[in-house]
């Protein structure tokens, strides 16, 4: 059975859209923002994994716990990184495993998790980002000027700041 396409399906979003959105305003924009979001995620996470070792999820639990000053309550650490929560227990347990962090409780309630960058993590942070920033430098910056950067910072700016999870 052969499996042919139909064309009034194949027309469905463009009408789902026109009648929720008059003339289609900024849905362009928006799909190429979820292309170019899911395709260079793809490229940077298969990069760090060739040149490094170390996964793209992995590399955004070290860097958010540096970008905090070694330590992180779990929930924020989730709240902060590219993953669920319950992924992220799983991350850090992996994590601790390799001795990149280490996991205790919360002094202030007990209740919490805290998680920390050891040595090892702040050294192999250290030996990865360079290359990490790199290719974030060669994919993302190098095509835009500097007025590209100024106008899509301040834009996604605002609209971080219009979402509940901003």
């Amino acid at each position: 059975m052969q499996v042919v396409p139909d064309p009034k399906i194949a027309g469905l979003i463009d009408r789902l859209v026109s009648e929720v959105v008059p003339g289609g305003r900024g849905i362009a924009a928006w799909m190429a923002l979820l292309r170019a979001h899911a395709t260079l995620v793809r490229q940077l996470a298969v990069d760090l994994v060739e040149e490094t070792g170390l996964t793209l999820g992995d590399y955004d639990v070290l860097s958010q716990l540096a970008l905090a000053g070694g330590v992180s309550r779990m929930t924020d650490l989730a709240n902060r990184a590219f993953s669920s929560r319950s992924g992220m227990t799983r991350r850090v347990d992996r994590l601790v495993d390799e001795g990149l962090v280490r996991r205790t409780g919360s002094d202030a309630d007990g209740r919490g998790v805290v998680v920390g960058l050891t040595k090892a993590g702040v050294a192999r942070l250290s030996a990865t980002a360079p290359a990490h920033i790199r290719r974030v430098a060669e994919l993302f910056v190098a095509p835009l000027d500097d007025e590209e950067l100024a106008v899509m910072e301040r834009a996604l700016k605002k609209v971080t700041l219009n979402c509940t999870f901003g």
